[in-house]
């Protein structure tokens, strides 16, 4: 059986900080396991967060009017992208499995890994309109964030100050990782480890470890099927009317972005189906 790869995205600036606590015991782990781990240390590499003209080699298609998406898109085909960006698509080319690791920014990833998903993942290597959600390029590889907050749980609560972390998760694990294809697997989430104790940041840790025993054989959340809509400009991409009449007399909306005016599937983006009853 051939060697299974993990890729780690790690995004934070301190060789000594919790989240770098949490990737080490993650290679660790995975590396007993058998795992080839990759480590993206996307700050120690200076990895560029913009989007610009110098991720293309050579001629642009369209000087006139620089688009940024097109002309990655034909640089992918011809082999014509930074070197920086090549080399990230080709760990995510051989993982089964990524990691994104980070400390969440303002409800979101750092500047440094949302610059990671705006190079990396360019259109044609990492969707299509023709390949994307479910049919996606990724299908056949699993991704996570595994992240840690400034807030306590209890804020990210639907009666929190800070509201559903549902909400909060929904556009980077649907519209940017289940968008590529990806199966995504339920998050990690460290609540505050800044503000706890020393052995309150250990069980963390260890819980960590525990998971990571029986990670590859988790089932990934739940998203729309593509099937369920229409999927096309005329159609105008809208869910089926036969799927929203038989949504009618559902208790919950269908996921957390599909919610169709009624309350939202209770943690639709933190836990998969089997590990909800």
């Amino acid at each position: 059986m051939a060697t299974k790869t993990v890729l780690i995205v790690f995004a934070h600036q301190s060789p000594g900080s919790f989240n770098a606590a949490v990737r080490d015991v993650a290679v660790q782990e995975l590396e007993q396991q058998g795992f080839r781990v990759l480590v993206s240390d996307l700050y120690a590499m200076k990895f560029r967060a913009d989007a610009t003209r110098d991720d293309i080699i050579g001629e642009l298609k369209n000087p006139e009017l620089f688009q940024y998406g097109d002309e990655t898109m034909s640089a992918w085909r011809e082999d014509r992208l930074s070197d920086d960006i090549v080399a990230e698509q080709q760990k995510v080319a051989e993982a089964n499995l990524i990691i994104f690791q980070f400390p969440l920014y303002w409800f979101s990833v750092p500047a440094i890994l949302k610059g990671w998903f705006d190079r990396v993942l360019t259109q044609g290597f990492a969707f299509s309109l023709e390949n994307m959600y479910d049919k996606g390029v990724f299908k056949d590889k699993k991704a996570m964030l595994s992240f840690s907050t400034g807030a306590i749980q209890t804020m990210f609560q639907p009666d929190g100050i800070n509201g559903d972390i549902n909400v909060t998760l929904w556009p980077i694990q649907n519209g940017t990782l289940h968008f590529c294809g990806f199966q995504v697997l339920a998050p990690q989430i460290f609540w505050c480890p800044a503000h706890s104790t020393p052995d309150a940041r250990t069980a963390m840790l260890d819980g960590w470890r525990a998971r990571l025993e029986g990670l590859m054989r988790e089932k990934p959340l739940t998203f729309a099927h593509c099937e369920l809509f229409n999927l096309s400009f005329q159609g105008g991409f809208l869910m089926r009317p036969e799927v929203k009449r038989q949504q009618e007399s559902e208790p919950f909306g269908l996921t957390t972005g599909h919610h169709l005016g009624k309350p939202l599937p209770p943690d639709n983006q933190l836990k998969a189906p089997s590990m909800e009853n």
